[in-house]
């Protein structure tokens, strides 16, 4: 009976044309428009050389130091600058046809001729000042100390950095925020099933549930067949989802394939127990429930930095607990927890939570609904 009733209702939901839009294409319709607005944000984010000239003069050739150092990080794969050698009418001409950001003449004093204040140009500006601080502080312990030149030399060469790496291997991406937190509000648009599955045993909420409340089934087995029907419905919405976000759209989860999926499937519980709850919570009709789920699921991802990048790291600095209690947030997190980093704790935590409300949520949905008892039907 239970395997019946599971199949005409995974049947019945398939014919709801309009929450199979909302649950599965609205998703993958925003996905698209994401990447057609972010896609200009990725590729200002990627790093190019700053086109640097300098005035190739006798000053030039005699600081070797300098122009050592200029050429050190004007050579590579990881280069800072396109050098271009040239003369100072040249380094003129270049500069304002903006061929350059800048160009660099040695005399006396090492100096920086921009024609605009920006991001390149203070990026000159720094190494400049790296060198000049650097030369001066050499100069200054020479003086004082000049058996310290060959100790001073290795140090310079070694270079030692005093920070190391720990969030993993993954390469920082700014705009996988919003693409997480799409599948996130994805995970919870999935309530629209639970919420259906409520109002489909709600004897005074259409002649459907009527029908249903009169039969010789018990309600709790009728519901159980039917929110197992809604999950599979919504997590193979979620599923084909992810696979147009990766195989489309390029989205990187990160190599934790398993762990992706299964933060997708306690999404879809979440999703479901939450539109359930809510369905029994609210009275009124099918309108104010829709309008209760659609506002606490764009208010979670509003507060997750699905609008607003920053918003998320202001809530995690200002008011943590709000992150906690923002289910939106938790699943944001998870993914990003399986992109970046290499231990487990934190996305436990994160799961843990989305299993407690869940517990909340069914448990709630329960104890609401159980004793309902109709006048007449």
């Amino acid at each position: 009976m239970f395997a019946h009733i599971f199949l005409n209702r995974l049947k019945c939901l398939l014919r709801t044309k309009e929450l199979v839009f909302w649950t599965m294409l609205f998703p993958i319709l925003l996905g698209v428009f994401f990447n057609m607005s972010l896609r200009n944000i990725i590729n200002s984010e990627t790093f190019h050389p700053v086109n640097v000239a300098v005035v190739n003069d006798s000053e030039y050739q005699k600081n070797t130091e300098f122009r050592s150092a200029l050429k050190g990080v004007s050579e590579g794969k990881d280069r800072i600058f396109s050098l271009t050698e040239t003369t100072k009418d040249n380094a003129e001409k270049l500069l304002s046809e903006e061929k350059i950001d800048g160009y660099i003449t040695v005399g006396t004093e090492i100096k920086m001729t921009v024609k605009k204040s920006d991001f390149n140009q203070s990026i000159i500006k720094s190494f400049l000042d790296s060198y000049l601080q650097t030369t001066s502080t050499v100069t200054s312990i020479l003086t004082t100390n000049p058996a310290a030149h060959s100790k001073l030399v290795e140090d310079l060469k070694l270079n030692a950095e005093y920070t190391r790496e720990v969030s993993g291997s993954a390469n920082p991406d700014s705009s996988l925020s919003y693409f997480y937190t799409l599948i996130a509000m994805a995970c919870l648009y999935g309530g629209f099933w639970g919420m259906k599955e409520v109002m489909d045993i709600q004897a005074n909420q259409s002649h459907r549930a009527a029908r249903v409340n009169l039969a010789p089934v018990h309600k709790l087995k009728t519901f159980l067949s039917g929110m197992l029907a809604s999950f599979v419905i919504s997590f193979t919405e979620i599923l084909v989802f992810l696979v147009f976000l990766r195989y489309c759209l390029n989205v990187d989860f990160g190599a934790k394939t398993a762990l992706v999926v299964f933060t997708s499937f306690v999404g879809c519980i979440t999703g479901l127990s939450l539109g359930a709850f809510i369905s029994a919570l609210v009275k009124s009709g099918e309108t104010m429930k829709i309008g209760v789920l659609i506002g606490i699921t764009m208010l979670g991802s509003f507060l997750a930095g699905m609008m607003y990048q920053n918003m998320k790291y202001l809530i995690d600095r200002y008011v943590p607990i709000v992150g906690y209690l923002n289910p939106v947030n938790l699943l944001t997190d998870s993914y990003y927890c399986l992109y970046y980093y290499s231990t487990y704790s934190r996305y436990m935590l994160n799961i843990g939570l989305l299993g407690v409300f869940v517990l909340v949520f069914c448990t709630g949905t329960y104890l609401i609904i159980r004793r309902q008892k109709y006048a007449s039907l």
